[in-house]
């Protein structure tokens, strides 16, 4: 199956394959979201960072199959799909339900894995699980739910207009919500790995200190990152989005790439 790393495994999307990569990028879609959303990634990020992008099941090429409604089963499907590519070491992007998925993914992996291979935890969109309240966004009626996502900005008008792809798409979408609204955070552990929390400067979903509560989930470094835009900032500023992920994870910057991202305000250690 093309993009997908192995025939048996829909979870990852493999979409350029990387012999002897530095670092192997785990990314984690949003409510409704696909692996194909991370594609800009396998061009912007150096060669030496592979990106596996995840893909729920339930849609586009997976969309026959059943959904998976709660964080942690599919944080059990995902472990279990990135066992072959842990000799490696790997960092994990989520944005928005992906950053639950990613937090709960790195939490899973640095208690099965003493070395702890998780080398950084970068959350997008979201506010820490600590500083979360329920949401109901599951529960709206279509009409409602259509609302939402035309509040999110994050999709085409002409998709949202569009009677018979909503049809198609609605249901995943309203899974993805339950899962995140029946997600209940549960105290354990902090994490070793650094976490770099990135948001939209306005995002009217996350809220400065909620983003700050983040920091709170590591004994690493934490730092914050303030893109302009919404919820849906990494559309557009998926270049700077890519060079503060390689700063981050102390990659080098091509030559060509400015070393700090001119479209970004940049404070790390700012929780410290």
């Amino acid at each position: 199956m093309p993009g997908s790393t192995d025939a048996d495994d829909l979870w990852l999307r493999r979409y350029r394959p990387i012999a002897d990569p530095a670092l192997r990028l785990i990314c984690l879609p949003h409510a409704g979201g696909s692996a194909s959303a991370f594609l800009p990634f396998t061009r912007l990020l150096p060669e030496s960072v592979e990106v596996l992008a995840v893909q729920y099941p339930g849609r586009q090429d997976r969309r026959m199959e059943p959904f998976v409604d709660t964080v942690d089963g599919l944080v059990a499907h995902i472990v279990a799909a990135l066992r072959p590519w842990l000799d490696r070491p790997v960092a994990l992007f989520g944005h928005s339900l992906g950053s639950l998925v990613a937090f709960e993914t790195a939490r899973h992996l640095e208690r099965q894995t003493p070395e702890n291979r998780v080398a950084h935890l970068f959350v997008s969109g979201r506010v820490a699980p600590t500083a979360a309240l329920r949401s109901t966004v599951h529960l709206l009626s279509d009409e409602e739910l259509v609302a939402k996502l035309a509040e999110l900005q994050g999709t085409d008008p002409r998709v949202l207009a569009d009677q018979e792809v909503l049809r198609l798409t609605l249901p995943a979408i309203r899974n993805d919500y339950r899962a995140a609204g029946n997600y209940i955070w549960r105290p354990g552990a902090s994490l070793a790995c650094p976490i770099t929390v990135l948001t939209g400067s306005e995002d009217p979903h996350v809220p400065t200190d909620g983003a700050r509560a983040w920091h709170q989930l590591t004994t690493g470094a934490a730092s914050f990152h303030s893109f302009p835009g919404g919820h849906f900032y990494l559309t557009e500023h998926a270049e700077a989005v890519c060079r503060t992920i390689q700063t981050a994870a102390g990659l080098a910057a091509p030559r060509s790439q400015p070393a700090v991202p001119p479209a970004v305000s940049v404070r790390p250690r700012e929780f410290s």
